[in-house]
């Protein structure tokens, strides 16, 4: 029913766009058809001037993506063939039924949120298929602008693990890391940020990514005579692999990646199986030198990448004792 509802919008969106109804009757356009579509299907509730905007809106935003935008994207992605099949007078019902498997109210967040690019659009259609977000979902990740953030960060996956998996890893991972779940005072360290991370646990895998799953914060590796703790432990299901996170509340420094590599060493030959992809790296700081960064992954013989965190939501250390108790409260009104 959904699909069969967003052709017919597509199609309407389609025949007011090429009439160019709005500039040759004028604004009152909406305000009349939306009467006349009402009149003849009293039973449907959507023909609203605004909804109507809307559709001229929906159709506008995907026939704008041009055939070699669609050239240039893997071949494993959701939507490979928007567009490829599109001219000027016809659209694929496979498109169709592609585009239309999301709920038109995705779709008006996704609208309003990625106005004049609908290659951004489009990644949010994707992105809401592969994972089945709810409207909720989606506009968090709208606010957080994950299109912008999704695979910034300075790595060498590419370099150093085969080309299907350097591509998946470079797509989960995001720069900056948005961390503003997370209530922190100002001069917190490091251990006070992973404490808080690892309290929010389910927020912090939220802000990873799909697949991701939780093995253990100070994660203790025997190697040798000595013990090694990883920050955070994580293994990814569709990468398949170890996933080292090393939190580092100041500027990245070269000798982290040296760090890093050791850990992911470790993993390799203390939990890797012959049947898992070798694990990879990633160190999130609070700031980094993109040269010095690119430079340092280029060095590594490991697959690493680096990432900066943003936390805004930091209060003076003091706040907390300059807010009113429940009893100050309550005598207030009381008086």
């Amino acid at each position: 029913m959904n699909q069969e509802m967003l052709r017919f919008y597509w199609l309407l969106g389609k025949d007011m766009v090429d009439m160019h109804a709005e500039s040759r009757w004028g604004s009152k356009f909406y305000d009349s058809l939306s009467k006349d579509l009402i009149s003849a299907m009293p039973d449907q509730k959507s023909f609203s001037p605004r909804n109507l905007r809307y559709m001229t809106q929906f159709y506008q935003m995907y026939s704008k993506i041009l055939p070699q935008a669609v050239a240039q994207m893997d071949d494993d992605e959701i939507l490979p063939q928007v567009v490829a099949k599109l001219d000027n007078d016809e659209i694929s019902p496979q498109v169709v039924d592609e585009l239309c498997s999301i709920p038109w109210g995705h779709h008006r967040y996704i609208i309003d949120k990625c106005k004049g690019n609908p290659e951004k659009a489009l990644f949010y259609v994707r992105k809401t298929i592969e994972n089945n977000w709810s409207r909720a979902v989606l506009l968090n990740w709208l606010d957080t602008d994950l299109f912008e953030r999704q695979g910034k960060a300075i790595t060498n996956f590419n370099k150093q693990l085969p080309v299907a998996q350097g591509d998946l890893a470079n797509e989960l991972t995001k720069d900056p890391y948005n961390f503003d779940f997370l209530t922190m005072t100002e001069g917190y360290n490091e251990k006070e940020l992973k404490d808080a991370l690892t309290d929010n646990i389910v927020k912090f895998l939220l802000e990873l990514g799909n697949g991701f799953a939780f093995v253990g914060r100070e994660y203790r590796l025997e190697v040798g005579k000595t013990e090694q703790f990883v920050d955070l432990l994580f293994y990814n299901i569709r990468l398949h692999c170890y996933v080292v996170i090393e939190i580092k509340t100041e500027k990245f420094k070269p000798t982290d990646i040296g760090q890093v590599g050791t850990y992911v060493v470790a993993v390799n030959h203390i939990l890797k199986t012959e049947q898992e992809n070798p694990t990879i790296g990633l160190i999130i700081c609070k700031e980094k030198d993109e040269v010095l960064a690119q430079y340092a992954v280029e060095s590594a013989g490991e697959p690493i990448g680096i990432s900066e965190f943003e936390l805004s939501k930091v209060y003076p250390a003091d706040f907390k004792s300059s807010l009113p108790t429940i009893a100050e409260i309550e005598q207030q009104l009381r008086d």
